[in-house]
């Protein structure tokens, strides 16, 4: 029994990296099931028990890309000890991870247009958008924040990262135009210092 979930284990893992490459490629819209299973060397019927659709197997594409910029946010904000400099590499981390070719079509594109800005918004809220909140409740604990609503603050400061990482993506200069959005981003964060 044990192997049986096993090898369930690592057909899902597989079909989800295949999927991940083709959305990544191609695009949901050109991305078929039958190219995926081909290349995942599994039948269709396969991932229709898996995931029952391809927008069931997308959704769950996203989930996975969401968790690991999240998993990249803490690994980068846990490089100080200062809590400033943790929420700026947080958020630094988010843009650079989010328009990083492997993750921006899936994240920024076809991620709101496949399912929809509302189930978008709730996975960023599980996932980056928590970290953001989580790390400015830590400071306003602290007392390092102007009084400010956190709810607000982390809705504003989401935005204009997701924001920036549309436009970032769009740029021919990846690394001038992160430098240029870093630095406003810190005047903004250095706007809300005790």
């Amino acid at each position: 029994m044990k192997r049986n979930k096993e090898e369930t284990s690592e057909t899902i893992h597989k079909i989800i990296e295949v999927a991940r490459s083709y959305f990544t490629e191609h695009g949901y819209a050109d991305s078929t099931l039958e190219d995926i299973a081909k290349e995942a060397e599994l039948t269709r019927g396969s991932i229709y028990h898996h995931f029952r659709n391809k927008k069931g197997l997308f959704h769950i594409v996203l989930e996975s890309v969401q968790k690991e910029i999240a998993e990249r946010i803490e690994t980068e904000a846990a490089k100080s000890d200062d809590v400033w400099e943790q929420l700026f590499f947080g958020c630094r981390a988010f843009v650079a991870a989010a328009v990083e070719p492997r993750n921006k079509r899936v994240l920024l594109i076809d991620g709101p247009a496949v399912l929809g800005w509302e189930a978008w918004r709730i996975m960023d809220e599980h996932n980056s958008m928590r970290l953001l909140r989580g790390q400015l409740q830590i400071m306003e604990q602290q007392g390092c924040l102007k009084p400010v609503s956190i709810d607000a603050m982390t809705h504003c400061l989401s935005g204009a990262l997701n924001e920036s990482a549309l436009w970032i993506a769009q740029m021919p200069d990846y690394q001038q135009s992160l430098e240029a959005t870093m630095s406003v981003i810190s005047h903004i964060l250095n706007g809300f210092r005790k």
